[in-house]
């Protein structure tokens, strides 16, 4: 059975699309890429950027969060009302009560600062995302 990296996103999918454009390539053998956007728009970019599969809603980021072996987004998606709201209570539980390891971009638009991160652009926190999912994966 393939492990399940989940990539979970929301408003225009700007930070999933670039996580699965960039995972994508690095997928080791025996792992699916899996987005789930809070909304078609989000879903739409992550899958048009190199998901294999994706789906949309609360629905859908409470029963994928269960599933996965890893789960990577902003770090809204841990949050009830994050990303500007579109994050439910039952999302941000699913999320953060998933057994998955969970690697989170760290993102100032919710208004949580992570004490002891260092000010990085977008790009750079991507890159170092994708690196500790590749070190999870074993590749």
């Amino acid at each position: 059975m393939a492990k399940r990296a989940l990539i979970v996103d929301g408003q225009g999918g700007g930070i999933g699309a670039q996580l699965a454009r960039m995972l994508a390539k690095e997928l080791p053998a025996g792992w699916e890429l899996i987005a789930v956007g809070t909304n078609v728009m989000a879903t739409g970019a992550m899958l048009r950027a190199g998901a294999a599969q994706g789906a949309t809603g609360e629905n859908a980021v409470v029963y994928n969060a269960a599933r996965a072996d890893l789960i990577l987004g902003p770090i809204g998606m841990i949050l009830a009302n994050g990303i500007l709201g579109e994050v439910s209570p039952a999302m941000a539980a699913a999320v953060s009560g998933s057994p998955a390891v969970k690697i989170l971009i760290p993102t100032s638009t919710c208004g949580v600062y992570v004490a002891g991160t260092e000010e990085l652009r977008l790009e750079d926190y991507l890159r170092l995302a994708v690196d500790q999912a590749r070190a999870v994966m074993g590749s």
